[in-house]
């Protein structure tokens, strides 16, 4: 099973065992955090929200807070100068544990499993 989640303004794809980045969330590292706007579930029974799929939620542990790497701006004007600045993006690392379509039907991640063992602490 799988879902299409919204968080801060973008669209992820996600499923029990994933690790994704999002923008950055106001939450400590190791806290556990429920998504419910929950667009699309898809699997054995497909669900289509408008918008949102009521009682779908996505269950996730924070597992890092952190900066991208630096992107370099170079502005460039003919004859004059040239200019160099960086950015580096704040974002949140989320590891999905459990996805529930809002009609008794769950997936959790296993807990045996590599990536389990690795963030599950």
């Amino acid at each position: 099973m799988y879902g299409v989640v919204e968080i801060a303004g973008h669209q992820y794809r996600v499923q029990a065992g994933d690790v994704i980045d999002v923008q950055k969330l106001a939450a400590e590292v190791g806290s556990d955090v429920t998504l419910d706007k929950v667009l699309f579930v898809g699997g054995e029974k497909t669900s289509v929200g408008t918008p949102t799929v009521s009682g779908a939620t996505v269950s996730a542990r924070i597992i890092r807070t952190d900066r991208s790497r630096k992107l370099l701006v170079f502005k460039r004007k003919p004859g004059m100068y040239k200019k160099r600045k960086g950015h580096r993006q704040h974002y949140t690392s989320l590891f999905i544990t459990e996805l529930n379509d809002g009609q008794g039907g769950t997936d959790k991640v296993d807990a045996k499993s590599e990536k389990a063992k690795k963030y599950l602490k």
